[in-house]
């Protein structure tokens, strides 16, 4: 009679790690599919929705750190999400795969564009496409919020940048550092017991 050797949960739960071939496939479709600025929901919605490889969270952060870099926050992106599945390799796969399909096409456009980049129609279509791509971002930042924004700190850190970028007419990184050091005082962590003494303190301030 043959005896199963019992499975341990941590054989049954680690999945094989993804193939260089399979994040450069994926981010070469989201290259050559994805309009202006509505990668965005290009990469959340092939990364997280539909791959796996990432949750919101996880998004969320890389996001936020590729904000936070000089360049096209497409091109970071790729480059920390395929870091984050396989170390440099992958780093290298997703910026292939991410840029060479604009490389092709941005070449043919180019070219185009300096013929006829003055027609109306072209203007028009323009137009058209940054409004989609605009629509296309907001859908997915209210997507990821739902799930990620909790509490009053995270409401009012956003409420804080939006004032200094937009009404202040401050600079990103500017933003960014000063909204990150007053996060990282805020969302420290306690010492055990802190918050049972403070709930208590009006209680001794009474007898």
């Amino acid at each position: 009679m043959k005896v199963q050797t019992p499975t341990t949960p941590s054989q049954a739960t680690t999945a094989p790690p993804v193939s260089i071939a399979a994040i450069f496939g994926v981010f070469l479709q989201i290259g050559a599919t994805s309009f202006g600025g509505g990668v965005v929901a290009y990469l959340r919605n092939a990364l997280v929705k539909k791959k796996k490889w990432l949750d919101d969270t996880e998004f969320l952060e890389l996001m936020s750190l590729s904000n936070t870099l000089p360049g096209l926050n497409a091109t970071n992106m790729s480059i920390l999400a395929g870091q984050r599945l396989r170390r440099w390799p992958g780093a290298v796969a997703a910026m292939v795969g991410m840029c060479l399909p604009s490389l092709i096409l941005m070449t043919g456009a180019g070219f185009a564009y300096g013929a006829g980049g003055d027609r109306p129609l072209v203007t028009a279509a323009l137009r058209g496409v940054a409004a989609a791509a605009t629509g296309l971002i907001a859908a997915t930042w209210f997507q990821i919020g739902k799930k990620t924004v909790k509490g009053f700190y995270d409401g009012f850190f956003i409420l804080a940048a939006i004032l200094g970028i937009n009404y202040f007419k401050l600079s990103v990184p500017v933003v960014l550092l000063a909204v990150g050091v007053v996060s990282i005082f805020a969302f420290r962590p306690h010492k055990p017991g802190a918050h049972a003494k403070e709930d208590h303190s009006w209680i001794r301030s009474l007898q």
